[in-house]
């Protein structure tokens, strides 16, 4: 699977998905400073999933109608948790069979999955 970790994503928590065998391109390192618009296009052209903290990319989706095929997984804590606690999440919810993140907003909080087609 190819990602694309928003800038706001750790950069520790990319690495470790790196490590694992992920193709993750890292805004901040690799293309720091571009908007979240050019995150989509960049998402979009290269057929990567969103890994994001940034609650923006909704709107993005659904008012701007940018729609990236292979989706945006949104995280959305109360406190952010640590890279390797991160980590462990991500690959529970990549690696869960039941989840289908194609043409879906996917929010991810503490207690629960939720996912919104477009």
């Amino acid at each position: 699977m190819n990602l694309i970790a928003n800038e706001n994503f750790p950069l520790e928590t990319t690495l470790l998905l790196r490590n694992v065998g992920y193709d993750v391109l890292a805004i901040g390192a690799d293309f720091s400073g571009i908007s979240d618009e050019e995150v989509m296009e960049l998402a979009i052209e290269t057929k990567r999933l969103i890994l994001t903290f940034d609650r923006d990319y909704g709107d993005l989706i659904f008012r701007k109608n940018m729609k990236p095929e292979k989706g945006v997984l949104y995280s959305r804590f109360k406190e952010m948790p640590t890279p390797g606690e991160l980590f462990k999440i991500m690959i529970v919810l990549l690696e869960n069979q039941d989840l289908n993140f194609d043409n879906c907003l996917t929010v991810v909080n503490p207690n629960q999955v939720r996912q919104r087609k477009y």
